[in-house]
């Protein structure tokens, strides 16, 4: 007997090597789902503890309107949320497997018993619900389904990315920059420059969310160079899927527990940017109307004083009636309730 038929029974590299990338790939999807709800979590709480913060809401790096610092965090929240979601839909095409169908799906070699009792096997040894492919020899020739998966974990590094600039930009100066949340320290920024503290975690979250963003590149022309029967591009795709799966639950694990847990809020500095932005002006349009909030605006700027002074100056509104217009409640409230009623 040749070791081949030891080595080899019932089986080849065609079945097996994309069934272990499935099964390697299920695991750490595991591990990612779990690091993904605990940075959800993290936010969630954020949300709830910053509630009470008013501050200047920002568009195309302009100050826009008024809105919380719990917003904020719970946008994140909600953004992972969907990433959540996504990984449960990877798990439902990663756990479609070719396992039987041996050298092109056609189940050639195999004897007729072990094709229908290989997977549920698998089952058992891995604790995985694994389930054959209808479709073996589709199964094996094309490989879309690493190429949807790993677009789905792209979408998770972007919202990573994103997530991770936004902290820096909110945390940037302190003094010089916006500074309106506060970053835990992890190292010192710099021999030169005394007590600089750099946002480490993000950059490190930054760069790690690109690398994925690259590798789904790589995979899918990977997965589309395909010939006929058989994708031999497969250990690429493995290199590039199973490293982003990694490099999402490290990177989600370290923004959670370095940074986002003990993240705190500078509410005088929020306090300062609101009084101090044109932007306040946006929540009394719906009481008084765009071109008297745009006459305020004016004198503000011309007096070289706050929209509140303008206002209180010149009897437009009583401090409270101006104070209840800029509570965290009416600058997160769905609409107006002047126009269209509460």
């Amino acid at each position: 007997m040749s070791p081949f038929d030891d080595i080899n029974l019932h089986q080849s590299t065609n079945d097996t090597f994309p069934t272990a990338m499935r099964v390697a790939g299920l695991w750490l999807l595991a591990t990612l789902e779990k690091e993904v709800v605990a940075l959800q979590e993290a936010f969630q709480q954020k949300e709830k503890a910053f509630a009470h913060i008013v501050k200047v809401g920002r568009t195309e790096m302009q100050d826009a309107v008024l809105i919380t610092l719990g917003r904020e965090m719970g946008a994140y929240a909600e953004a992972l949320a969907r990433d959540r979601w996504r990984i449960y839909k990877c798990t439902e095409r990663l756990r479609v497997v070719n396992l039987g169908g041996t050298a092109i799906g056609t189940g050639l070699g195999a004897p007729r018993a072990f094709i229908f009792q290989v997977v549920d096997a698998l089952s058992q040894l891995t604790g995985l619900g694994v389930a054959r492919a209808e479709n073996l020899v589709e199964a094996t020739q094309n490989e879309d389904v690493f190429a949807e998966v790993s677009g789905m974990l792209k979408a998770c590094a972007v919202n990573l990315l994103k997530i991770s600039s936004d902290l820096r930009l909110l945390s940037s100066g302190p003094q010089a920059g916006l500074g309106e949340i506060k970053l835990p320290a992890r190292q010192a920024g710099s021999s030169i420059m005394p007590g600089k503290m750099n946002p480490v975690i993000p950059e490190a979250v930054s760069q790690a969310a690109l690398l994925v963003m690259a590798h789904d590149a790589a995979l899918a022309q990977a997965c589309a160079a395909g010939s006929l029967e058989l994708n031999p591009f497969l250990p690429l795709v493995a290199h590039c899927l199973l490293d982003s799966l990694d490099l999402l639950a490290g990177a989600a694990r370290i923004l959670c527990h370095f940074c986002v847990q003990d993240m705190t809020a500078d509410e005088d500095r929020c306090r300062a940017h609101v009084n101090a932005s044109t932007a306040v002006v946006t929540a009394l349009v719906a009481r008084l109307g765009y071109e008297t909030a745009s006459a305020i605006a004016r004198k503000a700027s011309e007096r070289g004083c706050t929209i509140r002074a303008v206002v209180l100056a010149d009897g437009i509104l009583t401090e409270r009636e101006f104070d209840e217009l800029t509570t965290p409640e009416a600058v997160c409230r769905l609409g107006s309730p002047e126009r269209g009623g509460e």
